[in-house]
């Protein structure tokens, strides 16, 4: 499906080489957006979680960005279509070369949906690659960013596999950010989780939240927790 209506905008995604996918609509239902007035959605893709995060706060202002020519245009043209297009702006830049630009920048939020294959067997197509492959630096690097273009209550949110979640939160005291909140995602009850939302912030908390999300009651039937977080946005829900 190239053109994805949601309940409030419209995303087509039909020359992006990264789609809609689950990680990006639980990403943008579940993170802590409240009180985020500025936002940096890195990887934006579609630009479907910066439009998420749009409705879900109105005075939010987002900067999206993406290395993906494809993706940059996809995510403007969706931008501009929606009731939220005053304040949001998709860029075309790296996360560090934006930075390098705008050193002066602080968010309360920086987000992501990161490519996460780490020394995975690379596609031969070059946009696949740019839009789905990384290694460590690439986190590595996202932690300095955030430590650096962060407010002092500002927090980095990103969605990715445990094994990866696992080495964010050996190297995130590094760089002087500490887990505030973990959600763990599973497929179905009793099975191993298969990804981690992290909350990761300056200011160290006293204890950690972790929450499990299941996504599916039983096979083709929505869990109540995936339908309380989708309804909002999901024209089926």
């Amino acid at each position: 499906m190239s053109v994805f209506h949601f309940k409030e905008f419209v995303v087509n995604q039909e020359n992006c080489p990264m789609k809609i996918n689950t990680d990006g609509v639980l990403l943008g239902a579940l993170c802590d957006v409240e009180d985020a007035i500025s936002i940096c959605d890195i990887g934006t893709g579609t630009g479907v979680i910066a439009l998420m995060l749009a409705q879900r706060n109105h005075q939010a202002k987002i900067d999206a960005l993406d290395i993906d020519y494809r993706a940059v245009d996809t995510a403007s043209i969706n931008f501009q279509n929606s009731l939220f297009h005053e304040r949001l702006a998709a860029h075309h830049h790296s996360f560090i070369e934006f930075f390098e630009m705008h050193p002066s920048n602080r968010y309360d939020l920086i987000i992501s949906n990161p490519p996460f294959f780490l020394h995975a067997l690379k596609s031969p197509h070059h946009q696949t690659n740019l839009a789905k492959h990384t290694d460590e630096t690439f986190f590595i690097n996202l932690l300095r960013v955030a430590s650096t273009h962060l407010h002092d209550k500002g927090s980095l949110e990103i969605i990715v596999p445990v094994e990866i979640s696992l080495l964010l939160q050996h190297l995130a005291n590094d760089y002087y950010l500490h887990l505030e909140r973990k959600i763990v995602v599973k497929s179905f009850q009793g099975k191993e989780a298969f990804r981690h939302i992290l909350k990761l912030q300056k200011n160290p908390s006293l204890e950690v939240q972790t929450e499990v999300f299941t996504i599916y009651e039983k096979e083709g039937e929505h869990s109540l927790q995936y339908r309380s977080a989708l309804k909002n946005f999901f024209t089926i829900f």
